[in-house]
């Protein structure tokens, strides 16, 4: 049921947008019967209480629509069921219900707080620090009528670029929802979940929302003249998404302490079958991920869409032979694990660098995210629950880093002057040092930011769950209720 459920989440929208796009479409037959006059009043400069930009829906295209509203739908896929899935499994059989809760919960509070302010903040103006309230309440984002059209107006739609406004905002929201769940990873089995609620509303507005800005809307990380060190290139979230949220879970864990137990008795996943069940399905939704921040169907979104699937698949490889080798047997939760940190090592880099670097980018991460889940973390002693440093911080920075390296203009020719930007393609190493800068920036924004909302939010409300209910488990003490019920 599950293969059959995605495979209408593609193709169905696929198929509209070819049946609306050829010539016998339906889409070209109402194209037809909008009258010249129509079509140039809605490419006029739009009146008073107008956005101006806004078009008729003949204008907007249908291919792309569809493609990128089915990428909204793949990245919400990801946080439930692929990472409530993902994460779910690796806790205790007593803790399975407070991550599913805590991503579905998230699923709802990020996405109004998105829809009030959250996208303004972010995509508002353009440039500087922080967005403006020009998209505060959906202003500006949702369709519109304008008196200017016909005999008595008609609705009209904001474009962001070749989308509507609204699918922009949607796909970015998706992002949204998903970085603060990865950072539950961290501190799964022992944060109170009051505690959770205002560290995400709190994180979301006061570290997301900025870097977001900083980085996807002229901001200063952005690439381009008059950033800092030239910018960096994240083609879909290495700084965002995933070192934002690894660097934030290393501080939870470091604060909370770590579980009752760690270190001292076994504390193992309660059902591995959810976690790489949940490894599938990331991998599935990635592709909206990564390939839909092209926010267009074109060449570059077929790079991107292959490059995320070859990452992946030398992630999964290099993480279970690594493991063959130093522990004598590859693992079901290890080929998960290399997958996911396979993906995160591609996403800065998916649209600009071509598929066989991508195989080398997700075998780096694999061995390397394997070392910082196993060695380092051991002898460190910190108790990253369920590893949201050491694949997403670590291998957003690997990613990151090598997006520097293996960059191409032959992907995506970002100066628009046929100029080379990678290490390997120039021999010039600044876009590489720009790539370290962007990485040092976010990670110290991301740690400072974390740490004084995490000690506000200890000192009035408490972060940690009393030893009891700890023991007892999160499902019952938080939730009430239970994840499996025993005859």
């Amino acid at each position: 049921m599950m293969a059959i459920a995605l495979s209408l989440i593609v193709i169905v929208p696929v198929a509209v947008a070819q049946d609306a796009s050829s010539p016998d479409g339906q889409a070209t037959e109402l194209q037809e019967t909008v009258s010249t006059e129509t079509v140039a009043a809605a490419e006029t400069v739009a009146p008073s209480g107008v956005t101006e930009g806004a078009v008729v829906d003949s204008e907007i295209d249908p291919a792309h629509n569809a493609w990128m509203l089915t990428c909204c739908a793949l990245v919400l896929f990801m946080t439930a069921p692929g990472l409530a899935m993902f994460y779910g499994g690796l806790v205790r059989r007593k803790n399975v219900l407070s991550v599913l809760m805590q991503c579905i919960f998230l699923m709802g509070l990020m996405t109004v707080i998105w829809a009030i302010y959250g996208y303004s903040l972010a995509f508002g103006g353009s440039g500087g620090w922080i967005g403006n309230t020009e998209y505060v309440m959906m202003n500006g984002v949702q369709r519109e009528w304008d008196p200017s059209i016909g005999e008595n107006g008609a609705a009209v739609t904001p474009m962001e670029g070749d989308i509507p406004r609204l699918v922009h905002m949607l796909f970015q929201g998706m992002f949204f929802i998903i970085t603060p769940a990865l950072i539950c990873g961290a501190f799964a089995e022992r944060m109170k979940f009051s505690a959770m609620v205002v560290f995400s509303i709190l994180w979301g507005t006061l570290i997301y929302c900025p870097l977001c800005h900083w980085v996807w809307d002229s901001g200063p990380l952005s690439y381009g003249e008059g950033s800092i060190m030239g910018g960096a290139l994240d083609f879909a979230g290495g700084t965002v998404v995933h070192i934002s949220s690894g660097a934030s879970a290393l501080v939870a864990a470091l604060l909370l302490g770590p579980r009752m137990g760690y270190l001292k008795e076994p504390l193992q996943p309660h059902n591995l079958t959810y976690t790489v069940l949940g490894a599938a399905m990331l991998w599935v939704g990635w592709f909206g991920f990564n390939a839909g921040s092209e926010l267009l169907s074109d060449g570059i979104t077929s790079s991107a869409f292959a490059v995320t699937h070859f990452s992946a698949a030398a992630g999964a490889l290099a993480w279970a032979l690594t493991e063959w080798v130093v522990l004598k047997k590859p693992t079901a939760l290890g080929a998960s694990s290399g997958a996911v940190a396979g993906l995160v090592c591609i996403t800065p880099a998916a649209g600009f660098v071509q598929p066989m670097p991508a195989l080398f980018m997700g075998a780096c991460a694999g061995v390397i995210c394997f070392l910082a889940c196993s060695k380092i973390k051991h002898a460190l002693k910190y108790d990253d629950a369920l590893d949201a440093f050491g694949v997403h911080g670590v291998g957003g920075i690997i990613g990151a880093v090598l997006t520097g390296v293996f960059a191409t203009r032959a992907c995506w020719d970002v100066t628009e002057e046929g100029i080379a930007i990678g290490l390997l393609e120039s021999g010039d190493p600044s876009l590489v040092i720009g790539q370290i800068v962007a990485v040092v920036i976010t990670f110290v924004f991301a740690v400072v930011g974390s740490f004084i909302l995490l000690k506000l939010i200890d000192f009035t409300i408490g972060l940690r769950v009393p030893s009891v209910q700890e023991q007892r488990g999160l499902d019952q003490s938080d939730h009430g209720e239970e994840g499996y019920m025993f005859a």
